[in-house]
């Protein structure tokens, strides 16, 4: 009885100790509510890009008047830096620093974003551009890149928003965005102008937030799905499609309306980054986080479904 009683107390103080050690590493940022996260990976480095929700407690909308970036070489410490952009840099601009995404080009580094258009009206992208990941960044046009009068697949006024961007094997940039219609278009390698026509992509139940990336010789279309959001994808052999539709990635983000994702590969490693309005006591879906989670693929090259941990990346 004597030997049975100590080998319970070794079994308890070990699982007590292993759940000590255990750390909760979601939300990544603490100190700042932050959404709509793009992630670039960059000489052995992870830079995150995201919104900052300024929001106060009482106030039930977005309230968002720069981006924020930080910098990873391991997924799990991350380093703050100085505010690289803000929606006052460009001068057309009028409010809202919504969801963008950072890609470089040949040594310099081009930020599409999502802004209110000071003239025209409804949300509209525009693109600044910097030599280096951690900026200082400045409007590479001096205007929108894309304006709601552009687009006629919906005639809401914020469908122009969410940009991402890919560069193909072959050199050809392009430009996905939307909200309730998803639209794309050839980059001209300047990346600073549209080359040809806008395209619109048919998808079941397109919201908003399209992410593209590449694995292996799969091309995968990610987007927020439905409202409140989920993420579904779709998977292609070329990026201008045809897509076929493969079902939901992960499921609601918590308390937030919004789920807006990130995908990439880092040091052997897939990454699935998105927000959730479940940290801190006043989080919400104006008030957001950023978290991070192991992504794996199956052996047909689908995507499994995404377990939103607190622990996230240990």
């Amino acid at each position: 009885m004597k030997n049975l009683f100590t080998s319970l107390s070794i079994l308890f103080l070990s699982i007590a100790g292993t759940a000590q050690s255990v750390k909760f590493n979601n939300p990544i940022i603490t100190d700042k509510y932050t959404g709509d996260p793009a992630a670039l990976v960059y000489k052995d480095k992870v830079y995150l890009y995201a919104g900052h929700d300024e929001a106060p407690n009482d106030f039930n909308f977005y309230k968002m008047n720069e981006w924020l970036v930080y910098s990873s070489s391991d997924m799990k410490k991350w380093e703050s830096h100085p505010v690289p952009l803000k929606v006052t840099d460009f001068k057309w601009a009028k409010s809202d620093a919504w969801a963008s995404q950072v890609i470089e080009r040949n040594g310099k580094f081009y930020w599409y974003v999502t802004v209110e258009h000071g003239t025209v009206p409804g949300k509209s992208i525009g693109v600044a551009v910097a030599d280096n990941p951690l900026g200082p960044f400045k409007d590479a046009l001096g205007k929108a890149l894309i304006t709601n009068d552009m687009t006629k697949f919906s005639d809401i006024s914020w469908d122009d928003i969410d940009p991402t961007v890919f560069i193909d094997t072959d050199g050809q940039a392009y430009l996905f965005w939307g909200n309730t219609a998803c639209h794309y278009a050839k980059l001209k390698e300047n990346m600073t102008e549209i080359e040809g026509e806008i395209h619109h992509i048919k998808l079941p139940n397109f919201t908003e937030a399209p992410w593209i990336h590449k694995h292996k010789d799969w091309y995968y279309l990610s987007y927020a799905y439905e409202f409140p959001e989920k993420i579904a994808y779709a998977m292609s052999k070329s990026i201008t499609g045809p897509w076929e539709f493969k079902g939901i990635l992960n499921e609601l983000a918590g308390n937030s309306n919004t789920n807006h994702q990130s995908i990439i590969d880092f040091k052997g490693q897939s990454y699935f980054i998105y927000h959730n309005g479940a940290s801190k006591p006043n989080g919400g879906s104006f008030r957001r986080s950023v978290c991070v989670d192991k992504l794996f693929y199956n052996k047909d090259g689908t995507m499994k479904r995404v377990v939103m941990t607190s622990e996230g990346i240990q």
